[in-house]
């Protein structure tokens, strides 16, 4: 290649053919193949599969109208048999008893020698050739280009999926095809003699069988005078083709250039290269590559750029700069084509919606704009060789303990990699990505409704999670169980012989006089499980310790909002896909099944038949009864659904389906007792009653169990400690917020006296209503709180102000520093189980309250196993 000769560029694409109605690999290739020129379009090992061949052209957008002929070709011939071409890696859907070896004897002889790694070739790639004629010089460029080429499969990954199920690798294809003897890294060769000489060899020594079967990453080809690029998986896209060729060519040029010159090619490193091919494979560009040059881990996008920059001359010269530097930005604005393949499954948990997406890709190439990223505003482009943005934490300042940012404004270890990989993105993307979470939520119905709001709203998620470590997790979990037996032995006492009122633990008309104290709580069975399900509230204050702010144990919700966060995080950021080492959500829904199980009555015959009681789509957590029902297996009936009347046991209650009557043995209740009390039944008369009937008859549980509400008011919690240790024998494990009961006199005059340093909470008040903040209240607001108390002061109680911590929070363009607190929950059956699902709920700006009521959010939480 001389200096000013700008060198021609080709490429191979192969491609799986997929039946359009299964969506599965098939091997009807040779139907397709008899309907197309062989000169452009060939068979491959298996029938599954057809290669395209393209013109050999100097410009890039030349190839790329070419290349989008073929698939137009291919697709058009294909269509009309029910099938279509697939351009990934791999492909989800397969079933291998139905594939098969193309009838060659090359092939045959190949399936004979190969074997299970022949039947196993379920993969596609791409190959770009770039010219150069003399045999001595493309060994020479091998050698130069090797450092480069685990970036070039980054950009083209594209198989996540192995035979039904998610392999964690952006490329799976790689690991698949480094099977073959003759893959890989490429040894070292001063001449095109001695890499002749070494295929020779491999030929008499009987393992290939033909040069066509050294299937190193980059090597002279065997059929043309071209360097040949192997590396890269095939690409839905056919933009990510065109960029790797572009900068293919450009390496290519840039190392004849320098052999020119006799500088001499950086030292081979083998191992590490091939290292940094696994983790390419294994990251795409949605992590960290290794850095041959210098063995560190890169951001993929930083290596990306470095990249550019270095054969800038280079692609100037074939008149690429403009082009590549555009598609680069595409690529980092629509991310790799493996995590777009896992937010399409995230959407709904279907694979056939992958195979649809890479063949909508395949089929249907968007033309690439100059200056514009795909999704974004004109004029709103990452600028041409940004590798690094500013920091999103630039000018976060937080006033006080906040769960990222250390006092000396350096990132905590385990936010390291999670604020690395937003700082990637930059907050134009991020932007994007809060639109498409609406987008998507409101797609799913993830939404909730305040009272006194005609419609729902979206439930407001933040994209940045919250890591909770595991020193913590362990503490709170046993802190959790602990609590939560006790209060579970304080309802069965509260509605049995009250001893712990009688030995003084707490006074009678904590529990006489409680809000939620209810004549139906007499009416469960002794040995019945009441707080089935218990929501539990946790802060952590200036100094970052934890401590329990708030008991729920009559309707707890916030589940299936955590479920889904993860859910919705995993669609429109799968670069923020927890690691390894952090609990997953999708058994949350069995752990609450096995509780409600052992929550059936003792009269339940056979396996419980359980049911979800909703009030209705008007409920605010609707979504989250439905959510629950849908993937226990279970009905979800509402009080109209129901009917009570006698039988052989006594009251049984039974549901309507389609006409049959049902028995239901267990009904998780999620709306308010006082609610179900006045609902009316399918037959027109008043369900409350009538339940709680079943419920005393033995052959109706309720989870939760009536008159819960006597358990979890604020009066209550502030005895809490006193109940662990009476209860269980146990000293506390987690901290209670300081707390004075206006009921007693003493703490009622201690409140008084100190109303503009407390926190003044109603004993029955819920969602941050009645709640006064004393340190931001004004005259007026503290004159009214002290008539209020002075009044009825067994309603009221004062606690500390905790300075809640903060966790930045994604508003009007950037990370602010918002207060959080966790909601745990905890499952009772045979023993306390902690849920390994947590919402993190977070406050408004400027606020403390985290309350969705009033305005707060949510992020998704990564526990620890």
């Amino acid at each position: 290649m001389s200096d000013d000769r700008i060198a021609t560029v080709g490429v191979e694409e192969e491609f799986h053919i997929l039946d359009l109605a299964s969506r599965q690999l098939v091997p009807r290739a040779s139907a397709i193949l008899d309907r197309l020129p062989a000169d452009r379009f060939a068979a491959e090992l298996l029938k599954s599969v057809v290669e395209t061949n393209s013109r050999p052209c100097t410009d890039l957008a030349d190839l790329r109208a070419d290349l989008l002929d073929l698939r137009r070709e291919l697709a058009s011939v294909a269509e009309p048999l029910g099938l279509g071409p697939a351009a990934a890696g791999t492909v989800p859907l397969v079933d291998p008893g139905v594939l098969e070896i193309s009838r060659d004897p090359r092939y045959e002889q190949m399936l004979a020698d190969y074997q299970l790694l022949a039947r196993e070739q379920l993969i596609c790639g791409a190959q770009v050739h770039v010219d150069v004629a003399d045999r001595d010089l493309a060994m020479a460029v091998v050698a130069w280009i090797a450092p480069w080429l685990p970036m070039l499969l980054a950009l083209s990954a594209s198989s996540p999926y192995w035979r039904g199920i998610d392999s964690g690798y952006a490329s799976v294809r790689t690991l698949v095809w480094q099977r073959w003897p003759t893959a890989g890294v490429a040894g070292s060769f001063s001449t095109a003699a001695e890499y002749d000489q070494l295929v020779a060899d491999l030929i008499k020594s009987g393992v290939i069988s033909d040069p066509g079967m050294v299937y190193f990453d980059v090597r002279p080809s065997a059929h043309l005078p071209t360097v040949e690029l192997r590396i890269c998986d095939a690409c839905p896209d056919v933009d990510n083709v065109i960029l790797i060729a572009g900068l293919f060519r450009a390496l290519v040029r840039r190392a004849i250039l320098a052999i020119g010159i006799g500088v001499p090619a950086p030292p081979p490193r083998t191992e590490l290269l091939r290292a940094a091919t696994w983790r390419a494979a294994r990251s795409g560009i949605e992590g960290d590559l290794v850095d041959v040059a210098g063995a560190a881990p890169v951001p993929a996008y930083d290596l990306l750029w470095r990249l550019i920059h270095e054969v800038r001359n280079e692609l100037e010269h074939a008149g690429d700069w403009e082009l590549v530097t555009d598609l680069a930005r595409q690529v980092i604005g629509r991310g790799s084509a493996a995590a777009r393949q896992r937010r399409a499954f995230a959407r709904r948990g279907r694979l056939s919606d992958v195979v649809d997406l890479v063949l909508a890709e395949t089929r249907d190439a968007p033309l690439a704009v100059p200056g514009q990223v795909p999704g974004r505003a004109p004029g709103t482009a990452v600028q041409p060789g940004t590798a690094r943005q500013a920091s999103l934490l630039s000018g976060y300042h937080p006033d006080g303990y906040d769960e990222v940012v250390d006092t000396g404004g350096a990132v905590r270890a385990p936010y390291r990699a999670v604020m690395r990989t937003l700082d990637r993105l930059g907050p134009a993307m991020l932007a994007e990505l809060v639109e498409a979470r609406g987008v998507e939520q409101v797609l799913r119905g993830v939404v909730f409704r305040v009272a006194g709001d005609d419609a729902a709203r979206p439930f407001p998620f933040d994209l940045v999670p919250r890591i909770v470590d595991e020193a913590d997790w362990s503490r709170l979990r046993a802190g959790l169980a602990q609590r939560v037996r006790a209060l579970e032995a304080f309802l069965h006492d509260a509605y049995g012989e009250q001893a712990a009122v009688g030995d003084g633990v707490l006074p009678a008309w904590a529990v006489h006089n409680a809000p939620g104290m209810r004549a139906a709580g007499f009416a469960v069975p002794a040995n019945a499980i009441r707080a089935t399900v218990t929501g539990i509230d946790l802060v952590r204050d200036a100094n970052g310790n934890w401590f329990v702010l708030e008991d729920n144990l009559r309707v707890p919700s916030g589940v299936a909002y955590a479920i889904e966060g993860r859910r919705l995080t995993g669609s429109v950021l799968p670069d923020l896909i927890p690691p390894g080492g952090i609990a997953g959500l999708d058994g949350v829904p069995a752990l609450l099944h096995e509780a409600l199980v052992a929550a059936a009555p003792s009269r339940a015959a056979g396996e419980p038949a359980i049911a979800v009681l909703t009030d209705g789509a008007d409920n605010s957590a609707h979504f989250e009864h439905a959510l629950l029902a849908e993937e226990m297996g279970v009905a979800l009936v509402e009080p109209a659904d129901l009917t009570v009347g006698d039988g052989a046991s006594g009251t049984v209650v039974h549901r309507l389906d389609r006409g049959r009557r049902r028995r239901v043995d267990v009904l998780y209740r999620r709306f308010d007792e006082d609610e179900l009390a006045t609902a009316v039944a399918a037959d027109g008369l008043p369900l409350g009653p009538a339940l709680i009937a079943a419920v005393r008859a033995g052959t109706l549980s309720l989870a939760n169990a009536p008159g819960n509400g006597v358990a979890d008011d604020k009066v209550l919690y502030a005895y809490v400690p006193r109940l662990i240790k009476y209860y269980l024998g146990e000293q506390p494990v987690l901290d209670d917020v300081t707390t004075y009961v206006c009921g007693d006199p003493e703490q009622c005059a201690y409140v008084l006296d100190h109303l503009d340093e407390l926190v003044i909470k109603p004993a029955e008040g819920y969602g941050g209503d009645g709640v006064l903040i004393g340190p931001r209240a004004d005259t007026a607001e503290l004159a009214a709180a002290r008539q209020r108390i002075i009044a009825d002061p067994r309603r009221w109680i004062g606690q500390e102000l905790v300075r809640l911590s903060t966790h930045p929070t994604w508003h009007d363009g950037r990370l602010q520093p918002c207060s959080v607190d966790l909601r745990a929950f905890v499952y009772l059956g045979a023993e306390a189980v902690v849920v390994p699902a947590a919402l993190t709920r977070v406050a408004p700006v400027g606020s403390l309250i985290v309350n969705s009521s009033r305005g707060g959010g949510s992020k998704d939480t990564w526990l620890p196993h």
